[in-house]
């Protein structure tokens, strides 16, 4: 479960404070397929970043599986996030002088896990780079490279995969094969998919869509309706 209350980003410009975010308040269960939406400046990847512990809020709380990232200190942040979260970027940020099979294997390799080369293999076949595992990033166009990128997510089975436009950098067509492959690990691994759009037909696909507009919640709805403030 993965829960925002009250979060609240400002920053200082000259004389005065800017909210970027205010009062952003909802739950997600786990297991759900959620896309944020909003056009730029709405303050969706401040908003990913602070759900994924990477940024501090002004004010409110996160929590992942009860435990509230305000308690912790950034070193314990660190920690949750090996165990818990997976990020996938849109810039793939793999490491340009390992291999596929080597950049899927480094955070099970940080995490000190026996078996990372079976599992690294597993998700590189599963994202269909069954072929390509000795390939460096610079030998692959860029919807491998953002497979490999999600291949690496999953690779530590995250309760929850946060993903920040990861089609952003792709064609139309590739970007639908991700989409449809975050959607298929979605359902296989049982994590929690929270997706970073400006792709209307894209964001489609999930099965909850909550949308900002000036750092706030505007709509937060699935498939039969609309979900009350605060409720998953």
């Amino acid at each position: 479960m993965l829960v925002a209350r009250d979060l609240t980003k400002e920053y200082q410009s000259g004389a005065h404070r800017l909210a970027v975010l205010k009062d952003v308040t909802f739950s997600i269960p786990q297991g759900a397929f959620v896309a944020i939406v909003g056009p730029s400046g709405s303050g969706k990847t401040t908003l990913l970043g602070l759900l994924a512990g990477l940024d501090v809020p002004s004010r409110g709380t996160v929590e992942i599986d009860g435990v509230g990232l305000h308690e912790l200190s950034e070193d314990a942040r660190a920690l949750l996030r090996g165990q818990k979260v997976g990020f996938v970027f849109q810039s793939f940020q793999l490491i340009p002088t390992l291999t596929a099979l080597e950049n899927v294997q480094v955070p099970l390799e940080l995490r000190g896990e026996s078996g990372a080369p079976a599992r690294s293999r597993e998700l590189l076949t599963r994202v269909g780079l069954g072929d390509r595992l000795d390939h460096f990033p610079t030998q692959l166009s860029g919807g491998e490279q953002q497979r490999v990128a999600i291949a690496r997510a999953f690779s530590n089975r995250p309760r929850i995969l946060f993903a920040d436009e990861p089609t952003g950098n792709l064609d139309g067509q590739t970007g639908t094969r991700i989409v449809e492959l975050l959607t298929s690990l979605n359902r296989e691994e049982g994590a929690t998919v929270v997706l970073v759009t400006h792709e209307a037909d894209l964001a489609g696909r999930a099965q909850r869509l909550i949308r900002l507009a000036d750092g706030v919640v505007v709509e937060d709805r699935v498939a039969d309706g609309v979900v009350p403030e605060g409720a998953a």
